[in-house]
Order: C-alpha cells, then sequence, then structure tokens
C-alpha cells in the first residue's frame, strides 16, 4: 500500500507541473493571438486549444487541490464544530465524494470510448477530443485515489 501511495503521490506532483504548464501555455497562447490579431494574423485553432489547456489545467490541478484542502469551505461554521464531529462531516463527504468522482470517472472513460471509435474531431484543427478526455479520466481516477486516502486517514482518526 506504501508504494501505492508513493506512485500516487509521484503521479500528483508531476500533474501538478502539467496542469501550470497549461495555464501558461494558455496565457502565452491568448497573448500572441491578442497582438496577431491586431496586426491582422490571428493564430488559426487558438480557441480550441486554450479550451484544451483549460480543461487539462483543471483536471490535472483537482487532486492536489483536494490533498491541501485548497477548496473553499465555509470556515465560520466550521470552527464551531468539535474535532470529532469536523471528523465526521470530513468523512461523509469524502465517501459522497468518492462516489460520485467514481462514477464520473467511469462514465468519462466510457464517453471517450464511445468518442474514440466515432472518430470525432476538434472543429478547426481536427485534433481527437478522446484524448483530452481520456486524459481527464486518467485525472479523475488520480482524484478517487486521494480521497479514498483521504477517508482512510478520516477513520484512523476517528479510531484514535
Amino acid at each position: 500500500m506504501n508504494i501505492f501511495l508513493k506512485i500516487v503521490e509521484w503521479l500528483l506532483q508531476k500533474m501538478k507541473i502539467i496542469g501550470a504548464a497549461c495555464l501558461v501555455g494558455m496565457m502565452f497562447l491568448t497573448c500572441t493571438d491578442v497582438v496577431g490579431r491586431l496586426m491582422g494574423h490571428p493564430i488559426f485553432g487558438s480557441v480550441e486549444l486554450v479550451g484544451f489547456m483549460a480543461t487539462l489545467a483543471v483536471a490535472m490541478a483537482l487532486p492536489y487541490t483536494h490533498q491541501v484542502k485548497g477548496h473553499i469551505g465555509v470556515e465560520i461554521l466550521w470552527q464551531v464544530f468539535s474535532e470529532k464531529t469536523r471528523a465526521i462531516v470530513d468523512l461523509c463527504t469524502s465517501i459522497l465524494s468518492l462516489g460520485l468522482f467514481g462514477v464520473v470517472t467511469w462514465r468519462m472513460a466510457l464517453y471517450a470510448h464511445t468518442i474514440q471509435k466515432s472518430g470525432e474531431v476538434s472543429m478547426n484543427l481536427e485534433l481527437p477530443e478522446h484524448i483530452i478526455i481520456y486524459t481527464v479520466a486518467f485525472c479523475f481516477i488520480i482524484f478517487t485515489f486521494i480521497i479514498l486516502q483521504n477517508i482512510i486517514q478520516t477513520i484512523k482518526k476517528l479510531s484514535e
């Protein structure tokens, strides 16, 4: 189990870097496209590429954000609860999240397979869209592993 968690942690760090690179790429491509439009030479397909990079940036960052608890929360209400109540609420929401993202991951992989079989491509650049969808499904698998790790940690905290 420890080796598995190390592999997930390694993947998480790589995904974080790829997500950041997508954000930087979006910035450079958008700026270059705007300057190009001013000069009468826009970049063909820039909207598609920015959309793909935005999708990948969010999908790549989601597991890391969950691991470091970087999501927005209602701290005023949360501070009123005891430590045990916080752990129970965290456990319940984590179990629901695990179920939700397990189903979303499964359905996204099926959707990517359907898109791949149909041969659907993006409108302008004709890039295969199923690659992006498979990548997002992979990111969601890592996300479900992070949620599962959070559930295990919470159960250990409650049993102490």
